[in-house]
């Protein structure tokens, strides 16, 4: 009973201990082109994708896509923090290979609008580097292994470790009308030890992760 007891007190520790260090969540950024659509997600259960605008398409019709380079937003409700510039511009250049590694799986990289062809517009809009050294001690110690544990088994974010902000904006290339766009936060698995050994690793893994959760969605 004292076992338990004091495994609970370690955990509510490790809880308040590291709360505070996650990402803050994406918002409806005002000076994106789809502001005034986004809406509040309810059926997002997992807190990475807390804004969406979604049409009626059918995802199968399209065979081509052109990838516009990727946007750094500057508008004052950004979420960098004090990521410096070169690692903003090292994200966005990473995003633009990364997206369009996976979408070729699905879609012909074209550049030039034509029928069953979509556009695809990102704006890398904040980040989070890893905490240095102890990005990777608190998944080890006692109290850091005891929250990104529960952490993981969420799915939510790990304790003192990066992460990246984002919006995607999906338009019919022809007409230029927007079909979907979404906010999202993405970040590595709360006990991937790798992703915390440098400063950008877990920003890195979330931009890894958001191309495959949108090449999954386009399927």
């Amino acid at each position: 009973m004292i076992r338990n007891w004091n495994v609970g007190a370690a955990l509510m520790l490790a809880c308040s201990a590291f709360a505070g260090c996650s990402t803050p969540d994406p918002t409806a950024y005002s000076g994106l082109a789809s502001a005034a659509q986004l809406r509040p997600n309810v059926t997002d259960k997992t807190g990475r994708v807390p804004y969406r605008y979604q049409t009626n398409v059918d995802w199968s019709r399209y065979t081509r896509i052109i990838v516009d380079p990727v946007t750094i937003y500057n508008g004052p409700d950004n979420q960098f923090g004090k990521v410096p510039e070169k690692d903003k511009v090292l994200l966005a250049n990473y995003m633009q290979q990364q997206f369009t590694e996976k979408l070729k799986t699905r879609f012909a990289i074209v550049s030039v609008a034509a029928p069953a062809t979509l556009r695809l517009h990102l704006t890398l809009t904040g980040a989070k580097a890893t905490t240095a050294v102890l990005g990777t001690v608190s998944h080890i110690d006692v109290a850091g292994g005891l929250y990104n544990t529960v952490q993981a088994a969420r799915g939510r974010e790990g304790s003192m470790t990066g992460s990246v902000n984002y919006a995607v904006e999906i338009y019919d290339a022809t007409s230029n009308r927007l079909l979907s766009s979404y906010v999202t936060k993405q970040y590595p698995n709360a006990m991937n030890i790798g992703a915390s050994l440098s400063a950008m690793d877990a920003s890195m893994v979330g931009v890894r992760k958001g191309a495959d959760a949108l090449l999954a969605e386009l399927k």
